[in-house]
């Protein structure tokens, strides 16, 4: 009598040969893959709505039907499913080739739009693009361009992975309603609502305004043609821009304080939703060297610090001398606006606004920054309120010494493009699925300062239970050592942590949990390493203190 012995090994198995299903469901996505390559390399399909939509289909399909194979008929939790033996997962040749490709395509996608066929003059798309003008009439009575195709693919992927992803942590219920959450914003507040409101609004050129982008991800806020734009159109513009000035000082420093930055980075941020649910496959590549960390911690920063001076210049850059801004449209004044903002007050309102903050920090809450990290901070400010004390002695229209258009043109290209797109997206096979995020994106960086400096959330551990297998620290996507943690049963708050619960997910002995609790004690708590003999009773008194 033969009998079958299940492998127990956390490890897992080398990946098996593909079922038929897998086959079949490979097959029908890489039939609605080629669909599209046939539109880029300019073949004439007639009905492209009825192309388009069967590439989407077909596409999404697959890849829901290839996870549902993989997933669906296993036992629920974790399975390492041998990801350091697959070619794709391990940095391997495929993996190699996914990366060359998708960083090809962002490439191309930014930079040479006319490859895809992307109409200039007048003219009509053709390719790539033109395939996707169907929908794009439908939704808001305009011909395609290069980001509504890309805002289309980028809403597919979400919404077909992040069902694989449900499949595949179906057991796990806050993961389950994590990638709901992220999946209707990306549909709903960075997809549809956006192209309506562009198709609804015909008089006036009304912004696309993406509800769940906050500034310095939405980078563009506070440029004078966007800030135009939006006073021109009434009511509505005026409501959005205060929308977008609220979000940035009221809402994210009250929900980050809650329940930590997890509540954008990994329920609402369209970059993050890529990285959870296409990424997903690729987040034990993510480096947990002290190397990567030094690193992390002085490039995100140096970014925001970016961030602040380039919207600075923008800004000072078209505000008047005077108490009067108006709003030119072809040589004329449409609308002008008492406005307390001149140049001079808004350079003034910065710097007092920014030693406060840094006052704050140093004054309440300079024991819980590493020590690069604060002085790091002072050195910021001070070159901030030094470039801007130098401007006003120098009586110089541009700040910074840089004309204020070369300094937003290198920030859109640098960060806003080479960074966050065609490195953080197209490197999800090389560098992790969380690259941008963890590196370079300014909002991360500020809401990590919130959630290190005055936010409830921490992850609690009981040292006692975990049993080193390295479970969260493979798949850590931030490259935090998770396991480190764990093993000395201290409180995990870390700033670049973005809350998404995977450690938790994967752990076998249920030693994480995602809390909100007090302050006191959250980050220096008294860790119980083991193999010592502490003194419990003592711990337990100053705990109570």
């Amino acid at each position: 009598m033969s009998v079958y012995q299940r492998n127990m090994s956390l490890t897992g198995e080398p990946p098996k040969a593909l079922s038929t299903t897998e086959k079949i469901a490979s097959a029908i996505g890489i039939v609605g893959l080629f669909i599209l390559i046939l539109a880029f390399f300019n073949v004439n399909l007639p009905w492209k709505g009825a192309w388009l939509t069967a590439a989407l289909v077909l596409i999404s399909g697959g890849v829901i039907a290839f996870a549902r194979a993989q997933y669906a008929h296993k036992q629920a939790g974790i399975k390492n499913d041998g990801v350091w033996f697959k070619d794709l997962s391990s940095r391997g040749f495929w993996g190699w080739v996914l990366a060359i490709f998708l960083t090809s395509f962002y490439i191309v996608l930014y930079f040479f739009p006319a490859t895809l066929g992307q109409g200039t003059d007048g003219a009509a798309n053709t390719g790539l693009i033109g395939l996707f003008d169907p929908l794009s009439y439908l939704l808001k009575g305009q011909a395609a361009s290069q980001w509504f195709v890309y805002g289309t693919l980028y809403t597919v992927a979400i919404l077909s992975f992040g069902i694989k992803f449900i499949l595949k942590y179906r057991h796990n219920s806050y993961e389950v309603i994590r990638t709901g959450s992220v999946m209707f914003f990306q549909t709903t507040f960075a997809f549809l609502i956006p192209e309506i409101m562009a198709g609804l609004n015909s008089t006036k050129d009304l912004p696309y305004y993406d509800l769940k982008n906050v500034w310095p991800l939405n980078y563009y806020l506070f440029e004078q043609w966007n800030v135009n734009a939006l006073l021109v159109n009434g009511s509505l513009g005026m409501t959005m821009l205060l929308f977008g000035v609220a979000s940035i000082l009221v809402i994210t420093p009250i929900l980050t304080y809650k329940i930590g930055k997890r509540w954008y980075c990994s329920w609402v941020c369209g970059c993050g939703g890529l990285a959870e649910t296409a990424g997903d496959s690729f987040r034990q590549l993510s480096d947990k060297s002290t190397g990567a960390w030094k690193i992390e911690r002085w490039l995100v920063h140096s970014v925001l610090v970016f961030a602040v001076i380039s919207t600075v210049g923008i800004v000072h850059s078209y505000l008047p001398k005077n108490n009067i801004y108006k709003i030119w449209e072809d040589g004329t004044v449409v609308k002008q606006y008492e406005t307390f903002f001149t140049q001079s007050n808004f350079l003034i309102l910065v710097g007092v606004g920014l030693t406060v903050i840094f006052a704050l920090i140093w004054i309440f809450r300079r024991n819980e920054l590493k020590q690069d990290a604060r002085y790091g901070a002072i050195g910021f400010l001070f070159t901030i309120l030094a470039f801007i004390g130098i401007h006003f002695m120098a009586g110089t229209e541009n700040l910074f010494f840089f004309n204020h258009g070369a300094v937003k043109s290198a920030y859109g290209f640098l960060i806003g493009a080479v960074f966050s797109g065609v490195i953080g997206t197209g490197f999800y096979p090389i560098l992790g699925n969380r690259a941008w995020c963890r590196f370079g994106c300014p909002m991360a960086a500020i809401l990590g300062l919130q959630q290190r400096l005055f936010s409830k959330f921490r992850i609690t551990t009981n040292g006692g239970q975990c049993i080193s297998c390295g479970n969260c620290s493979t798949y850590c996507e931030m490259g935090i050592d998770v396991r480190s943690y764990a093993q000395k049963g201290e409180n995990i708050v870390r700033a670049s942590c973005v809350g998404c619960g995977i450690c938790s997910a994967v752990c076998p002995r249920g030693v994480l949990k995602l809390e909100n609790g007090p302050l006191e004690g959250r980050i220096n708590s008294e860790a119980v390493l083991l193999g010592q003999e502490p003194d419990l009773m003592e711990l337990l008194s100053n705990n109570k203190k």
